[in-house]
């Protein structure tokens, strides 16, 4: 087995995961404003497997507040309607041919301080996903210097780096929430 190295950008990269997957959590979630990216989590059973709607129709926004979904095979449209439905997204499909319009209702005060505790749980699991990493980090540092692989004074200057990625990475954290929790509470 080979020994264990300390790498600080693999630690980033680490770190980013979480903001990356924080992001895609917060673009999912409805802020009274239409977005395709309401409806990337849509799964659809359609030809004997379960695909994303993006691989059966054309998603597009065409008013502020409605999603047309262009339904390429005529044989879908009632299979994409019951994904739609099952993905619990608080929106009623109207079809029209192979058209199906998702018209989002007016978000009323208590709907958005659901949506902002919703938004703070997924924050607070970045961060804690974040933390995980930079313990790993630390503890890597701490069995190195044991199995004295670096110096004390190499310890304490990465320890220090991995502190400022972690800082600055739940930074971007706080600063996704932020925007989105301004982006629902925005009537």
């Amino acid at each position: 087995m080979a020994a264990a190295t300390f790498d600080i950008n693999d630690i980033k990269r680490r770190m980013q995961g979480a903001v990356t997957s924080l992001r895609t959590e917060l673009s999912g979630l409805r802020t009274g404003r239409a977005s395709g990216a309401l409806l990337d989590h849509v799964q659809v059973e359609a030809y004997g497997s379960s695909m994303p709607l993006n691989q059966l129709a054309t998603v597009s926004v065409p008013e502020p507040r409605l999603i047309s979904v262009q339904v390429w095979d005529k044989t879908m449209v009632k299979a994409v309607e019951k994904g739609i439905t099952a993905a619990n997204l608080g929106l009623t499909p109207a079809t029209e041919g192979q058209v199906i319009r998702l018209r989002l209702p007016e978000l009323n005060e208590e709907r958005r301080k659901e949506l902002v505790k919703l938004a703070h749980k997924y924050a607070e699991a970045a961060r804690i996903a974040v933390r995980h990493v930079r313990r790993d980090g630390q503890d890597l540092l701490k069995k190195l210097e044991k199995d004295k692989a670096i110096s004390e004074d190499d310890h304490t200057g990465k320890s220090t780096e991995v502190q400022k990625a972690t800082d600055s990475t739940i930074t971007e954290v706080d600063q996704a929430l932020a925007a989105k929790e301004k982006e629902i509470m925005t009537v």
